[in-house]
């Protein structure tokens, strides 16, 4: 029989058993599979199924549909709790990632891409979700933090292995897959036994919400979408076609990245407490826009594939200080909005990325440089508008023109 335990009472549990220890676990069980998949997939693409820039562009925005309709986790949710929801999502992910290999076609990978994705997205806006609904607001950037390294410890040592063993072991992409699917299949269902159904503090409201006083909240993840399609479809695509990249020195690359995120992860959380959600993201604004000037800068002027690989890593740290943003919302929300809100910011988030991919996929193939100038532009527009976040969000006050408003019910 199902068990179900309060927040409140499972401090009393073993921490095993707790629901932030699940936190921590669902955070390293998505890697796994995830970024095995992405390790693997420019090289995949390019070396067995032929794929050009106009290919790679479709495929992600087939991959980013399921982000778009992510506000149907508010219908399922009125069946589904959404801590299961979350488990099968990861299980979903684990399957589609393990069967990739077997479809080496543009159909046949548009297909997996779409499944693979349906079960990250829906993981992903649910586990927001708990995320803000778990974790106490004092101690949120800190533990939201130590669970981003925690998942990049994993995904580190999911690189280490396919850098160490590709070329030693000969292995092939379908036992990569295989592997690394079905362990975050394995996982997801023992977490769906060993771990009972939490209950919030708060009733979350099981329909759409759309406040306005939340608009700027809506404003940077739209943006926020927009810059991370850039980076995550064309700067590794960039390290294969521009710099010859073979799957282990890309992989490499990744693995660099993913020691430094593993150590910086946990500041990047005290920074947020430190220097509040305003400055936080004007720094990384700031930061991104630099950085995409030098990516254009990179491909049109050959400034060296050492320079390419440093921007890419400094790139991510950057991107993890966008934890500040979920923090941002979780000050300033009704406690009730969280679940629903999440759904609908990951579908806000994912409005870009539904064409973007394909239609600069197009522009890539024309002018590289002129996509990263376009990123560059999108992180300059996000930094006017963090510059909007109050020192001191809360309800009532979620930007610098709602001073001393009340917030309102609707």
């Amino acid at each position: 029989m199902t068990r179900y335990v309060a927040i409140s009472e499972a401090r009393s549990m073993p921490l095993w058993r707790r629901p932030t220890t699940l936190l921590f676990v669902m955070a390293m069980t998505m890697p796994v599979a995830f970024y095995t998949w992405y390790a693997l997939l420019n090289n995949f693409v390019v070396e067995v199924a032929g794929f050009d820039g106009a290919d790679i562009g479709l495929l992600h925005t087939v991959r980013e549909i399921p982000g778009f309709l992510a506000v149907g986790v508010i219908a399922i949710i009125i069946f589904v709790r959404e801590q299961v929801l979350g488990l099968i999502s990861l299980a979903l992910l684990g399957v589609a990632t393990a069967f990739t290999a077997w479809f080496p076609s543009l159909g046949g990978l548009l297909f997996l891409t779409l499944l693979s994705s349906i079960g990250f997205h829906y993981y992903e806006t649910v586990n927001q979700s708990l995320q803000l609904q778990w974790l106490p607001k004092e101690r949120a950037p800190q533990i939201l933090g130590w669970i981003m390294g925690a998942g990049s410890a994993v995904t580190l040592v999911v690189f280490i292995l396919i850098v160490l063993m590709w070329e030693p072991l000969g292995l092939t992409y379908n036992l990569v897959f295989m592997v690394a699917g079905g362990v975050t299949f394995g996982l997801a269902v023992l977490c769906m036994i060993a771990y009972p159904q939490f209950e919030a503090p708060h009733p979350q409201i099981k329909k759409m919400v759309l406040r306005r006083r939340y608009w700027l909240y809506y404003a940077l993840q739209f943006m926020s979408g927009a810059r991370r399609q850039i980076f995550m479809v064309f700067a590794g695509f960039m390290m294969v076609e521009r710099f010859g990249f073979e799957v282990h020195e890309l992989t490499g690359l990744y693995l660099i990245n993913l020691v430094v995120n593993m150590l910086v992860a946990p500041f990047l959380g005290k920074a947020v407490s430190h220097f509040g959600e305003r400055r936080t993201l004007i720094w990384e604004y700031v930061g991104l826009a630099t950085i995409f000037t030098m990516y254009g800068g990179v491909y049109w002027f050959g400034w060296g594939v050492a320079l390419a690989a440093t921007l890419y890593v400094v790139d991510h740290i950057l991107f993890g200080l966008a934890l500040a943003l979920k923090t941002y919302f979780q000050k300033i929300a009704d406690p009730r909005d969280i679940a629903p809100t999440a759904a609908v910011a990951f579908t806000i988030n994912h409005i870009a990325a539904v064409f973007l991919p394909v239609v600069l996929g197009l522009l890539w193939v024309i002018s590289p440089a002129a996509v990263f100038g376009l990123a560059a532009g999108m992180a300059l527009i996000s930094l006017s508008l963090s510059l909007m976040i109050p020192r001191d969000p809360q309800p009532g006050y979620e930007t610098i023109f709602a001073r001393g408003l009340p917030a309102p019910a609707e």
